[in-house]
């Protein structure tokens, strides 16, 4: 087991902050590794939750990763074009041993041209947008293919994080890690998936989501 992997997440303003503190906390149980916050500058990041973190690495500081890690998110339609993100995603994704995501963060991987000819996941309102960059979008809470390890919404990110344990350390380190979280989910409502929640309930949780990346457009806008 090599103890020196480096694993990376990439921040962003107006990121889903589940999307990554989940698969974070769920890796930092692991001593086999070092984990790394990524964004463009030091300064404080703030969450689509309201919240702010700091990260530890630039683009320029960070090293080259064993591991990259794309969250999602409202804010992530404005790094769509962003040329010193995609950049750094490809640079890295070139020699990562790992390149994943959570939830939408699989749109900035294809806009980067990391999903081209990969299978997929993203949030179920997002997924149709999967081909635009090459990519077979999959509805599997998470989606392996080849060293793409990508997971569905937000709370797929802890799922996404046993797996990636599993397959960097081994099932039974990813099992004591479950354990260690008690990761035991019983949600109170079986609505967790469109296809389980009707179509009035996805409609109305679609509108919210319209107007959730319009809000924090505009805050990325004023800020």
């Amino acid at each position: 087991m090599r103890t020196d992997l480096k694993i990376g997440f990439l921040l962003f303003p107006y990121m889903t902050a589940l999307d990554w503190t989940g698969p974070a906390q769920a890796l930092c149980f692991s001593k086999a590794h070092q984990l790394y916050f990524v964004s463009s500058t030091l300064d404080p990041v703030v969450s689509d939750a309201g919240y702010k973190v700091l990260p530890s690495h630039t683009f320029d500081s960070c090293p080259p990763l064993d591991v990259v890690c794309v969250p999602g998110g409202p804010g992530q339609q404005g790094l769509m074009s962003d040329a010193p993100t995609l950049q750094w995603l490809r640079r890295q994704g070139k020699g990562a041993k790992w390149v994943t995501s959570v939830c939408t963060g699989s749109l900035l991987l294809g806009a980067a041209g990391l999903l081209d000819g990969y299978r997929a996941a993203s949030h179920w309102s997002y997924r149709e947008h999967l081909p635009l960059f090459g990519a077979t979008p999959d509805s599997a809470r998470v989606v392996r293919d080849r060293n793409r390890l990508t997971g569905g919404g937000i709370t797929a990110g802890i799922d996404f994080a046993l797996l990636l344990l599993a397959e960097l350390h081994g099932p039974q380190e990813a099992k004591e890690i479950q354990l260690l979280m008690e990761y035991a989910p019983e949600p109170p409502y079986d609505v967790g998936r469109p296809e389980l929640a009707g179509s009035e309930a996805v409609r109305s949780v679609q509108k919210r989501l319209a107007n959730e990346v319009e809000l924090a457009m505009g805050r990325l806008t004023h800020a």
